[in-house]
């Protein structure tokens, strides 16, 4: 019996493992080194790029007049067609004017009795007048004499005055439009009373072209607005400058710009808002008052800023980061901050320098830490594009 065996296989297994190793080149499979990642990179260079601002707000008439009855009296007819333009000064409605035209009659008769009465104490008082030096009348009844004089004209005044203000009564009559506009939906028929115990409204005339946008922004949005151009790191539009710019309900960009013309001094304490105005052409009348709108609004000009496309911008529960590759050609992780997105890229404010290797492809493989190798260099970017990189996912 071989009682040797035993330690004959203890010896063997561990020449055999050697043997192994020797054959495969002497190299532990556990201490390969894993390949580095191909990735696809930009390299930033700063650029000045619009300051735009993403809002929501309402259209309004520019002008908005509401058409009453000045007078009292019997509706008679409507002269215009509703939701039709109509021109300053077109007649609108038609008030019964009789009455008017009796009372503007009356006044005038009026008119004439004090004029008639004002000849004739004037002729009396320049009798008085011839007559008092010689002694034929008194004192006192010249001073009586002038005094009905002057009373006489004061009366032909009033009178007058009365005439003038029927004239305007009896141009009440005929209801004209005070502004051009679209002029809405008749509030009273015809045969109605109006103008009895106040002003009738009688129809509503809006002036829509050009149109108002009225919307609002927070106020520490502007507050950083101004501090940035107080750095210089912006440029802001004065007054009637900003300009603005509609999306419409199907998507499309409104083919007119236009302007914010008014910014509000006090802050809404419920909102933290400020409301701000702008002005936008209606040719054709397409806009309608009352329609909500996303606006886009340009306040000025960022400068030195990174565009960085938007599949290169990762998020975590700390915040925006991107990764660039360092001079030892490994990954490197940069929280940014943004303000805002420009043609499908992110502008970056704070985070990255110029001249830095942005990753922009094979992010999927790329870890922090990690050594990586371009798969194929970019120029740097004028446009703030994405290069065009080998192996982008």
């Amino acid at each position: 019996m071989n009682i040797t065996c035993p330690r004959v296989l203890t010896v063997f297994v561990p020449l055999l493992a050697a043997a192994m190793l020797s054959a495969c080149g002497g190299k532990n499979p556990s201490s390969s080194q894993r390949p580095p990642a191909q990735v696809g990179v930009e390299v930033m260079a700063p650029q000045a790029v619009p300051l735009v601002r993403d809002l929501v707000g309402r259209l309004s008439a520019y002008r908005s007049a509401d058409v009453r009855a000045r007078v009292s009296g019997v509706l008679l007819k409507r002269e215009y067609d509703e939701g039709t333009t109509v021109r300053k000064g077109q007649i609108l409605f038609q008030i019964d004017p009789a009455p008017l035209q009796a009372t503007l009659d009356s006044a005038r008769a009026a008119l004439a009795s004090a004029q008639a009465d004002y000849t004739n104490k004037r002729i009396a008082a320049k009798r008085a007048r011839d007559l008092a030096p010689k002694g034929f009348v008194s004192q006192s009844d010249l001073d009586n004499a002038e005094a009905a004089e002057r009373t006489a004209a004061a009366a032909v005044k009033q009178a007058r005055a009365n005439v003038e203000s029927a004239k305007i009564n009896l141009g009440y009559a005929t209801v004209r439009s005070p502004i051009d506009g679209r002029a809405g939906k008749q509030q009273v028929t015809e045969g109605a009373l109006v103008g009895q115990s106040s002003a009738t409204l009688l129809t509503t005339v809006d002036q829509i072209d050009p149109l108002y946008v009225n919307f609002t922004m927070s106020v520490d949005d502007l507050d950083r607005l101004r501090q940035a151009q107080a750095r210089g790191s912006a440029t802001l539009l004065g007054a009637n400058q900003a300009k603005l710019r509609l999306t419409l309900p199907d998507g499309s960009t409104y083919g007119q710009p236009g302007t914010l013309d008014f910014s509000g001094t006090t802050v809404d304490p419920d909102t933290g808002a400020v409301d701000l105005r702008g002005v936008i052409p209606n040719p054709d009348k397409s806009l309608l008052p009352g329609m909500y709108t996303r606006l886009k609004v340009t306040f000025g000009t960022l400068k030195h800023v990174y565009l960085v496309p938007e599949s290169a911008l990762q998020r975590d529960t700390t915040g925006p980061y991107v990764l660039v590759l360092g001079k030892d050609d490994k990954i490197q992780l940069r929280r940014v901050q943004t303000a805002g997105t420009y043609q499908n890229n992110w502008i970056v404010t704070t985070g990255l320098d110029k001249g830095e290797r942005l990753i922009v492809s094979g992010l999927a493989r790329a870890q922090p830490g990690q050594p990586a190798r371009i798969a194929k260099p970019s120029a740097p970017a004028s446009t703030g594009k994405p290069a065009a990189a080998a192996g982008k996912h």
